[in-house]
């Protein structure tokens, strides 16, 4: 037992035990933050985070009656909000996952690049896509502050169901199908 003991106690003070695995940090935004790389960015309740040129290596969280305006970001995974206040994703962003807006305020996602899907799914203020390249689905379910798409280049389906008022927009180019409230845009 003393021979195991001493042999743990010289192989931790060697550095031959394998290190625990690293963890993602996640950076707390609560103001401006330009061009620098983090992994994750939190955006806590009920304040307001500005992103100008960064690049995010993991996902953005938008919490409860939180505000994130995003302006020429680069985001690896994915924009996900619940319940926030506001949310701008625009000006040339890249956004490798999708755009999830849900149970929220206003959202607007505006001349970007989107490897996956938008959804805005029970919101109940102002939401608008326009000008983007999708590369999954737009979708927009039970939104009852009004719905603008227009000119979006959208690879998989436009599907738009129980928004009250219907969807407004038009001139968007979709390769799937348009669905429901959204066939005629």
């Amino acid at each position: 037992m003393r021979k195991l003991a001493a042999g743990l106690v010289l192989a931790v003070s060697i550095g031959v035990l394998p290190a625990p695995p690293a963890l993602a940090e996640e950076f707390v935004c609560r103001r401006t933050v330009g061009a620098v790389t983090l992994d994750n960015v939190k955006v806590p309740s009920g304040r307001t985070c500005v992103l100008e040129g960064t690049y995010v290596k993991g996902t953005i969280k938008v919490e409860r009656n939180a505000t994130l305006l995003a302006k020429g970001v680069r985001v690896i995974g994915n924009v996900q909000a619940e319940d926030a206040a506001n949310v701008v994703v625009k000006a040339g962003s890249r956004i490798g996952g999708s755009i999830q807006i849900v149970q929220g305020g206003r959202a607007s996602v505006l001349r970007s690049r989107i490897n996956g899907d938008i959804l805005y799914d029970d919101n109940s203020k102002a939401l608008s896509a326009n000008r983007n390249t999708i590369g999954g689905n737009l979708q927009a379910f039970q939104n009852t502050g009004g719905v603008e798409i227009r000119r979006n280049r959208i690879d998989g389906n436009l599907q738009c169901k129980e928004n009250r008022p219907a969807p407004t927009g038009g001139d968007n180019i979709v390769e799937g199908s348009k669905e429901d409230q959204c066939k005629r845009l």
